[in-house]
């Protein structure tokens, strides 16, 4: 059996992916898993996560691990996954990288999870993601949109949701659509941020849309006039949002207090709690479109929020939202390729059981994966915020 990850590699890869992915690959090395059926018991199978759980981003992970939880109560009531029931085992990274990549660590040399899910970031997928592959264990279902982890096929990454790079388009050519041709885009500073930055900027010269201005604004800021001031002095058609968290309302703040008044948009990781921005922002959530890669979590018409709703009422799950909803459909979706892969599960299998879905629908949400697609889903609705933080289309 080959060594765990030492605390030595850790920092030294914690090091590399602050300097650059691409730097020191060698010292990247976790230990392959013992096997192919690691996590998996004649009665249970251990899946892992690590996700944001406490600071200002907490909602991410808190509502994208009750989604989850959610649906695998469903199935553990039911029998479980071919007489297996699930076991979630899940630590807090505060939204940092270097914790992602100690709690994946733990995840795969201690806690021996079959597969990892529910992830939370494009920066901390990438500390996961060179563990992950190393040792053999499949990442299901990062909240991740970013473009440079669709790209290429990863044997052991898979996705559910629509990419940032679908978001995006939707928001710059329906822009065009009405006849906006400038936009500023403020986006966080951080690997998302500006990943995201550059496709955007991409997206809007191909719809002949210009980018008049572009402002970065740091995770834990705590106002943005200089960035609104900076916004008055553009006089852009439009301003897109590529930040996720509480800094969209500390920007949002500022914003709607300030006489700009071009219209706001979002990507769908930009509200999380809904009905308390709209609360602490005091009604002007109002009039922000935003992406969705979900229907409404009320649209009890569409079978997939039916079976959630259903759910939510049996197992007294209170949380309801977009991300739970989210991660329900994650859940059901990873489910199915445990499936798939047979009683007798082993790694290999199920990333084959995911590759055999081909093109479908769970509940009316619409998945397509194959050997050379493990992008999963390409919905992406535009809705608009009402004055109490409800969605309207």
């Amino acid at each position: 059996m080959k060594p765990s990850i030492s605390r030595r590699a850790l920092v030294a890869s914690a090091a590399a992916l602050a300097l650059g992915p691409g730097l020191f690959p060698g010292l990247l090395r976790p230990a392959r898993a013992d096997n192919a059926t690691a996590g998996v018991t004649d009665t249970t199978i251990r899946i892992g996560q690590s996700a944001v759980f406490s600071g200002p981003a907490k909602d991410f992970g808190i509502d994208y691990r009750a989604g989850i939880k959610l649906y695998f109560d469903r199935v553990n009531k039911a029998g479980g996954v071919n007489g297996r029931k699930i076991e979630l085992v899940t630590y807090d990274d505060a939204y940092d990288p270097a914790k992602t990549a100690v709690n994946t660590a733990k995840l795969i040399d201690e806690d021996k999870v079959f597969a990892l899910t529910g992830y939370v970031a494009t920066g901390n997928l990438a500390a996961a993601m060179p563990l992950a592959e190393k040792a053999g264990v499949p990442m299901f279902a990062p909240l991740v949109g970013t473009t440079s982890f669709r790209t290429k096929v990863n044997r052991y990454l898979f996705h559910v949701r629509a990419g940032y790079d679908l978001e995006l388009r939707k928001i710059i050519s329906h822009l065009s659509t009405i006849g906006i041709q400038s936009i500023a885009v403020v986006y966080q500073d951080s690997a998302f941020g500006k990943s995201n930055l550059a496709t955007c900027e991409e997206l809007a010269a191909d719809y002949k849309v210009k980018v008049v201005k572009t402002f970065p604004l740091a995770i834990a800021a705590e106002d943005a006039k200089q960035v609104v001031s900076g916004l008055a002095d553009a006089k852009p058609g439009a301003v897109v949002m590529i930040m996720a968290g509480r800094m969209v309302e500390v920007f949002m703040r500022d914003y709607r207090a300030s006489a700009v008044g071009s219209p706001l948009y979002t990507l769908s990781v930009g509200i999380t709690d809904a009905a308390g921005s709209a609360k602490r922002l005091d009604g002007k959530l109002a009039g922000l479109v935003t992406a969705s890669i979900v229907p409404p979590p009320q649209a009890q018409r569409v079978p997939i929020v039916a079976d959630y709703q259903r759910d939510r009422a049996e197992f007294g799950e209170k949380i309801d939202s977009y991300t739970a909803l989210e991660g329900y459909i994650v859940a059901r979706v990873m489910v199915e390729g445990l499936r798939r892969a047979g009683r007798s599960l082993t790694r290999d299998g199920f990333i084959a059981g995911l590759e055999s879905i081909g093109s479908t629908r769970f509940g009316d949400f619409p998945i397509e994966y194959s050997a050379k697609n493990h992008n999963g889903s390409n919905f992406v609705d535009l809705e608009m915020y009402t004055r109490d933080g409800q969605l309207r289309r």
